[in-house]
């Protein structure tokens, strides 16, 4: 049909009084396989079953194609199932309502009406209605109705590596990878009487990224994570308390925006320092480690009481009588992870005698998974595609640089991290001066929020963005279902698209 001739086309729920249409176009769609319709008792079925599952797309009010769907408990079938057990022996008893994952049983589009991108149509339905049933993915057995004429040469693997680099052409499968569906394996026997396929299929797999495990918990993973940036003044104290205070004071701000996370930046308690200025160095900052402890009992109070996810950017701490940069993930359910600034800046080591340290790893809370690298690990790539690998969604990066170049090194690669990794990235540091504290002197900041850059996120990929050198906190609002989009449909993959072929990037130490 040309497309001028097009007066509607309409995507509408299979009734029982399309059966003779229905059947029509199925014989007329599946000509090489005589008698591959399904009976009236059959249709009826599927429709007291699962009405929703099964779809017509009517063009000129005409039955232009079809998609048949049940809902099963994928794990209860083997990896080579055949078409005739998925369905139950065609009796379509093996959908359930608990299943996990959305089967295809059938879809085709009528000849006349082929060139016109409606089984696209079909295929996004079925998408949206497993994100609606949230279910963990679709499966099927696609045709490879070309391959009979190669069987005599290649394997069917071999023919579908093919098919995939463009060397052969399969309009079926082509399709349905087009449709970011992945084969998983290739199956025998699949479809008795399918001659153009000799009887193989692709089992082909759609992953729902929106998809959440069933839980019994009242609390979800949320989608929208708002995030409160505290871009922290240097200022003399008179002791802990008064520091805390300050901290408190800022937790309290960003808790009333509602915000999921607390970010502090890196050493802010450093002017506690400015009472043993008259220490070496290195004797100064070992005093410093002394209230670390206290600190995140402190902090971990407030994430209960505020009921907001701190962390608390890092301070120094001594472990087995050695230096180390260290911070603190205090979540609000009262639990505390570790992290360590495994790269130690040139001059962190030489004038204090500071270590790095030995573990990476992503943390799981209530808003997603999210990483940790302090100030000078955020220029070291590896580190966050590892958190990637892990599952990272936001990555938070807390610093302290004195000077703008400094800034702009944390800011430019923490900005690719975000790209890379197609993640968030919240960098959050100090500002002002602390001219008591040696090594201390001045700080340069600008705390920022940096999301991926494509369509569905700002075209320069700055969600939000604080005053430079001026005390305030920054307050953002990131939506991890767009990471799962972008992973899935982005207009560049740097996930995806990695030639795992080539390079592996492998932890040596958890």
């Amino acid at each position: 049909m040309k497309k001028e001739n097009i007066e509607s086309i309409d995507l509408s729920f299979l009734s029982l009084d399309d059966y003779q249409e229905l059947k029509e176009a199925m014989i007329e769609s599946y000509a090489s396989m005589p008698n591959s319709y399904w009976k009236e008792h059959q249709i009826k079925t599927l429709i007291d079953k699962f009405p929703d599952g099964q779809v017509v797309i009517k063009v000129n009010n005409q039955i232009a194609g079809c998609a048949l769907s049940i809902i099963v408990d994928y794990d209860k079938f083997e990896d080579q199932h055949t078409y005739k057990e998925i369905t139950g022996d065609f009796t379509f008893n093996t959908h359930k309502k608990s299943g996990d994952v959305l089967y295809g049983i059938d879809v085709f589009i009528k000849p006349e009406f082929r060139g016109l991108r409606l089984a696209r149509r079909l295929y996004d339905y079925r998408k949206e209605l497993c994100e609606k049933l949230n279910l963990k993915g679709i499966a099927f057995g696609g045709r490879i109705p070309n391959y009979h004429k190669y069987a005599a040469e290649m394997s069917p693997k071999a023919y579908i590596a093919k098919v995939k680099r463009k060397e052969i052409h399969d309009p079926v499968f082509n399709f349905q990878i087009s449709n970011d569906f992945h084969p998983a394996r290739v199956l025998k026997n699949y479809l008795e009487g399918d001659s153009d396929s000799n009887d193989y299929a692709v089992l082909l797999e759609w992953d729902n990224l929106s998809y959440e495990k069933k839980t019994k918990n009242v609390s979800t993973t949320k989608k929208v994570v708002r995030l409160g940036l505290i871009q922290w003044q240097m200022r003399p104290y008179n002791d802990l308390d008064e520091l805390m205070h300050q901290a408190e004071y800022f937790i309290d701000a960003v808790s009333g925006y509602r915000s999921d996370f607390a970010l502090f930046p890196e050493f802010f308690n450093a002017p506690l320092m400015a009472e043993n200025n008259h220490l070496n160095e290195p004797d100064a900052i070992r005093e410093l480690a002394k209230h670390t402890s206290t600190i995140v009992q402190k902090f971990s109070e407030m994430a209960i009481s505020y009921n907001i996810n701190i962390i608390s950017g890092s301070m120094p701490e001594i472990l087995n009588n050695r230096l180390y940069n260290v911070g603190y993930l205090c979540r609000r359910d009262g639990t505390i992870e570790r992290y360590e600034k495994l790269h130690v800046t040139p001059d962190e080591a030489k004038v204090w005698g500071m270590q790095g340290g030995n573990k990476i790893q992503a943390f799981d809370t209530d808003c997603g998974k999210i990483g940790v690298l302090i100030c000078y690990d955020s220029e070291f790539p590896e580190l966050s595609r590892l958190l990637a690998d892990e599952g990272m969604d936001i990555l938070f990066v807390p610093f302290l640089t004195d000077t703008q170049n400094g800034y702009s090194r944390v800011r430019n690669c923490s900005q690719a991290r975000a790209i890379e990794n197609e993640c968030y990235v919240a960098i959050a540091g100090s500002v002002g001066n602390l001219p008591k504290v040696h090594n201390m002197d001045i700080q340069y900041a600008q705390s920022m929020v940096f999301t991926p850059c494509d369509f569905a996120f700002p075209a320069n990929g700055i969600k939000a963005e604080a005053t430079p050198n001026t005390e305030m906190i920054l307050i953002a609002d990131v939506d991890l279902g767009l990471l799962r989009e972008l992973n899935q449909f982005g207009s560049v993959r740097n996930l995806k698209d990695r030639r795992k072929d080539l390079f592996e990037l492998k932890s040596l130490k958890k």
